[in-house]
């Protein structure tokens, strides 16, 4: 008798913003607590998502890498579209890169127009992340 065991759905979107140079240990400890805060497997995520400006970014390559998933990057003012959905919006950020928020945000934007939050910002020292299920 052969079972089939049913694939996991990755139904989550882990959002990552962090300022520049920040170390990637930073950013991938912020992000696994953020898994396990939630209670999320890092096998229900789809994807990782930024801001385009942090494409580039050690610290959110490594930690994509590290986790094995891939990333998505948007710019802001796509992120700034998602300001009405965002339970930490922050004018500081909005001055420094042009969007409310970025872990949110890009959780969010990746995770369609009828998505949740399941874990709004946590922070670290230079790092946020952020969970959006899809809806």
């Amino acid at each position: 008798m052969t079972t089939h065991l049913e694939p996991i759905a990755r139904r989550y979107i882990l959002g990552l913003g962090c300022e520049r140079g920040t170390d990637w240990n930073d950013v991938r400890l912020l992000a696994e607590r953020a898994l396990r805060d939630s209670g999320i497997e890092v096998t229900q995520v789809l994807t990782i998502a930024s801001i385009d400006t942090r494409s580039n970014e050690p610290a959110i390559l490594e930690t994509a890498a590290h986790l094995q998933l891939p990333l998505r990057f948007f710019d802001a003012a796509t992120l700034e579209r998602e300001t009405p959905r965002l339970k930490n919006p922050s004018e500081l950020v909005f001055a420094r890169v042009g969007c409310h928020g970025v872990a949110e945000a890009a959780a969010l934007a990746a995770a369609g127009p009828i998505a949740e939050l399941v874990l709004p910002k946590i922070k670290s020292g230079f790092a946020t992340a952020a969970i959006a299920k899809i809806g």
